[in-house]
């Protein structure tokens, strides 16, 4: 049976808040680490060697830049961009600076999730739009983006799942949502049900994210009738 701790956080609205403020860092912090992410991962792959427009020096700063921050554990890229969301917000405190924290955590992780999903794109295809006279831009916009669109959108589910699981993490360090919960009315309560009432939860929302994804990938992929 569960605990009278559950009931009165669900009475509270706790819980229900819980999910919603999850399921708020989530998806803004994907959307923000996809607008930089996804124009990063494109010229990655556009300055590539094999690229249409190799630029040896930008692709190697580039690479550099996205290496670095993927290098660093989550827990402890969270403690050392405390200043960096303080100078943004004014505060190192709540989801503000928790968003700000998964941005610079994913968006070098979307960038390479889209360098890999763009270089899948056919040779062929690429070919056939220079044969044309269509520009390096109208190659992106029109050939490299839309081919590469469920590979796009399959990396985009991987990458919500993974910042979803940062989100949780930085219960740590003051963010809210399930894993605050899960802190401190779990673990530091010694509340076991809490705990793995929050895992089940999670796992819910990973499994949405994963059955609304597969869907939309599905229906964007031509090789699919």
């Amino acid at each position: 049976m569960l605990s009278e701790m559950f009931y009165k956080l669900w009475d509270k609205g706790l819980i229900q808040l819980g999910i919603w403020e999850t399921l708020y860092m989530t998806l803004l912090s994907s959307l923000i680490a996809y607008a930089i992410g996804l124009p990063l991962g494109v010229i990655l792959c556009v300055t590539d060697k094999n690229g249409i427009r190799p630029t040896p020096w930008l692709n190697r700063i580039l690479g550099l830049i996205v290496n670095f921050f993927r290098s660093i554990p989550f827990v402890i890229l969270m403690v050392a961009m405390l200043p960096v969301a303080k100078f943004i917000l004014g505060t190192s405190l709540g989801n503000g600076a928790v968003i700000v924290m998964l941005v610079i955590a994913a968006a070098p992780y979307v960038a390479r999730m889209v360098e890999s999903s763009v270089k899948e794109v056919s040779d062929g295809v690429i070919e056939a739009a220079q044969s044309m006279g269509c520009t390096n831009f109208q190659i992106v916009r029109k050939v490299l983006l839309p081919e590469a669109k469920p590979a796009l959108i399959h990396g985009a589910v991987i990458s919500m799942v993974t910042i979803l699981g940062y989100s949780a993490m930085a219960a740590t360090i003051g963010g809210t949502g399930l894993g605050q919960i899960a802190v401190i009315y779990g673990h530091q309560r010694s509340n076991g049900d809490i705990t793995w009432i929050c895992v089940f939860l999670t796992v819910l929302i990973v499994q949405l994210i994963q059955i609304i994804g597969t869907a939309i990938e599905r229906k964007t992929d031509k090789r699919i009738k």
